[in-house]
């Protein structure tokens, strides 16, 4: 087995299909609304928090584009449709939790959705309890690529960022990890591996099946 402490885990598009979940209503929303080229915009949110979102959707459709009430619109069609557990879990999630506690690691998640919905997903799909700590946007003042939240991950299981490994699927993600010393593996969801990512991610691989099976080599 390879040399760590801990594996700090990313929710959305890593453990969750929820990303693809999100973007479908926001798709529904742009083609309600008329709102033009909605995909490019939504990727450059992933991996950041409500503030971050918002100044980016303001900056893509300008300071008049009415964010809060398409996101809120956006947001009671997602839990409507996959509140209760009905979120679908990506492939490998409960075989490398199992793996880690076997085997004694830590396991942390850092989100950058806000607690209470980190918490109730966690629960409806039966893996909260696998996690020591969680620690979520609202916890941190700067989000993703600024690595606050992974550094505050670290420290509330007491492990040094070199010690732990970090799975993500976005580039503000991989790029906050590597900014906070932790050891990223990218595991792409909605956007692809690219050559800035080869470059900061440990390796890249194509699922947390795969993730278990480097971390076991």
């Amino acid at each position: 087995m390879r040399d760590f402490d801990a594996v700090v885990f990313d929710m959305d598009g890593v453990i969750f299909d929820s990303e693809r979940a999100v973007m479908d209503c926001w798709i529904e929303l742009a083609k309600k609304y008329d709102i033009k080229d909605i995909e490019e915009p939504y990727l450059a949110c992933t991996g950041t928090n409500d503030a971050k979102t918002r100044e980016i959707m303001l900056s893509a459709y300008g300071e008049d584009f009415p964010y809060d009430e398409y996101a809120k619109e956006a947001s009671i069609m997602y839990h409507e449709r996959y509140d209760g557990g009905r979120l679908p879990m990506k492939p490998g999630v409960k075989e490398i939790l199992t793996f880690l506690k076997d085997n004694g690691k830590k396991i942390a998640l850092a989100s950058s959705t806000r607690r209470q919905t980190v918490v109730n997903q966690l629960r409806d799909a039966g893996i909260l309890d696998y996690f020591d700590e969680i620690v979520t946007g609202d916890m941190v003042s700067r989000s993703k690529p600024e690595p606050d939240i992974f550094l505050l991950a670290c420290e509330k299981i007491k492990v040094e960022p070199e010690r732990a490994y970090a799975i993500e699927d976005s580039y503000n993600g991989i790029r906050a990890a590597s900014a906070g010393k932790l050891r990223p593996i990218m595991v792409p969801d909605l956007l692809p591996s690219n050559e800035e990512m080869e470059s900061l991610a440990e390796t890249v691989l194509s699922d947390l099946n795969d993730v278990a099976g480097y971390l076991g080599e």
